[in-house]
């Protein structure tokens, strides 16, 4: 059976993330840092590791693109999850017993609006699914925790409200890395990812996108990080429609290649399903 590294606490949305991915009979390897999943995978203590690189409200996961750019593992697949947070409390809290709220900043953040309204006290933690497992170990009179689901389920705690967030399109885009690429299927909607940086002359950019317009792929995400070994110069991370083996992808990244002053592709893969405008993923194939 795979091991699948995540970075977190047991009960944490990659956790979560990985169980959406790959059922929830998966073993999986908690790590301390996002450098750490790397280094499991790279020694062979986990298959797989799972890594946010994106987060709907929150933007870019722009730590997770850097350890993209400087291992040699592959995108083999995206999970979007739909990040719902759950009050969590100890069997026979009610909710008229709690004056104070812990979880991570981001998770406080994005239940601000529920928090204020309750005029509950907001107690910052280090993260999500450890505010809920402290809670348990340690029950606090008064206190409730934010964190998943399956926080409450591992941790043996009581969801007292379920979906509290103030917005229902808050998902978090991650991907699975690991040796070698992903299985090609042509009938599977495609994805493909890399970093490219530009000389320092006009039209530089201009001209790297536009063998991809000329080849008609359509651009899922561009976005700038600089470089940290160089002031003011920055690297571009790029997604787009369609996989590697296909020859006008094949073509676009030749022109690339011929166009960029480097270029490192970081994998294609099966596209994750887009989530409904109203926040639910679709149903699953049945």
């Amino acid at each position: 059976m795979s091991i699948i590294a995540f970075q977190g606490e047991r009960g944490a949305y990659s956790e979560e993330a990985i169980r959406q991915h790959y059922g929830s009979t998966v073993d999986t390897l908690p790590c301390e840092s996002f450098e750490d999943i790397f280094q499991a995978v790279l020694t062979h203590k986990a298959d797989c590791g799972i890594l946010p690189v994106e987060n709907s409200l929150a933007g870019t996961v722009a730590h997770s693109y850097e350890l993209l750019l400087e291992h040699d593992l592959r995108v083999q697949a995206e999970v979007v999850l739909r990040v719902h947070h759950m009050l969590l409390a100890p069997k026979g809290v009610k909710l008229s017993d709690i004056k104070r709220v812990q979880s991570h900043p981001q998770a406080l953040a994005q239940c601000e609006g529920f928090l204020r309204r309750r005029g509950w006290e907001p107690v910052l933690a280090y993260d999500t699914a450890g505010s809920a497992r402290n809670l348990a170990a340690n029950p606090q009179p008064g206190t409730a925790a934010i964190a998943s689901a399956l926080a409450g389920e591992l941790y043996g705690l009581e969801i007292l409200e379920r979906g509290i967030e103030d917005q229902n399109v808050n998902s978090t885009r991650f991907f699975i890395v690991g040796h070698g690429d992903a299985e090609y299927d042509a009938d599977v909607p495609q994805k493909t990812s890399v970093v490219f940086a530009v000389g320092h002359q006009p039209a530089s950019l201009y001209h790297c996108l536009g063998v991809f317009a000329e080849h008609e792929i359509n651009l899922t995400k561009l976005e700038s990080r600089p470089m940290r070994s160089r002031a003011w110069q920055y690297w571009f991370f790029m997604d787009f429609e369609g996989h590697i083996n296909e020859p006008r992808c094949e073509q676009a990244m030749a022109g690339l290649l011929t166009r960029a002053s480097m270029v490192k592709f970081l994998g294609s893969y099966p596209a994750a399903p887009l989530l409904a405008e109203n926040g639910h993923m679709p149903p699953e194939p049945q």
